[in-house]
């Protein structure tokens, strides 16, 4: 394990937690409202940007690579490879759907299903997002959400389609239409489960929950794996 030559990243700066590392990747705990890379007129610090000064300010060679993106409202687990032939294996495993990714996410109104399939195309491209019912609340409902498949905003769009958009949408819903009031999207990647793409090890991952979620769930007790 000679990769960043023992080298780990030093990191704990304000609300961003390293949540997994060792010599090829890292897994940080995303906050809220933070781009994962540069985009298109939008000059904002990303994420990236974050962890690369980092790795210079304390002389580190190595460069971090992003092996999948959270949209910017989004918060929670994100992967990193340190090096781009490990981006290039892990970014396949994404690829080939061998990622479990698990979010929480609280969405308008009580769903009348305990779980179900959301099946609508998106961009006319198949789309399908498994959920489950976690909790129910007046107004809203706590959910775990298995997008299956890796579209843009698919578990936004979804949601939305059946009638049931996140709290906090802004972009696919009107935020005034809300009884639930929110300035931050109610959506936190929660866990990933992968085989690492360099020792072969089943890795299991769970991000602590934003401060937002932890004040609507306010002390109610979920379950570890959903």
């Amino acid at each position: 394990m000679s990769l960043a030559g023992g080298k780990k990243v030093p990191l704990r700066k304000g609300n961003i937690s390293v949540v997994y590392e060792d010599d090829w990747l890292l897994v940080v705990n995303k906050p809220p409202g933070l781009l994962t890379i540069p985009a298109p007129k939008r000059y904002n610090r990303t994420l990236l940007e974050i962890l690369n000064d980092n790795l210079k300010h304390n002389g580190i060679e190595y460069r971090l690579h992003p092996c999948h993106r959270l949209d910017q409202q989004t918060s929670g687990l994100i992967i990193f490879a340190k090096g781009k032939s490990i981006q290039k294996k892990m970014m396949q495993e994404f690829k080939d759907r061998r990622v479990s990714k698990t979010y929480f996410a609280f969405v308008k109104g009580t769903l009348t299903k305990q779980e179900g399939l959301i099946k609508y195309s998106i961009q006319g491209k198949a789309a399908l997002t498994h959920y489950r019912v976690i909790k129910k609340f007046n107004d809203f409902t706590l959910v775990g959400v298995h997008p299956l498949t890796g579209r843009k905003n698919q578990i936004r769009i979804h949601f939305k389609q059946i009638g049931h958009p996140l709290l906090g949408e802004d972009r696919f819903a009107f935020r005034r239409d809300f009884k639930i009031k929110t300035k931050r999207l109610c959506l936190h990647a929660r866990r990933l489960d992968f085989i690492h793409p360099v020792t072969g090890e089943d890795i299991h991952l769970e991000a602590e929950l934003p401060v937002h979620f932890r004040r609507f769930l306010d002390n109610t007790s979920v379950p570890e794996k959903i």
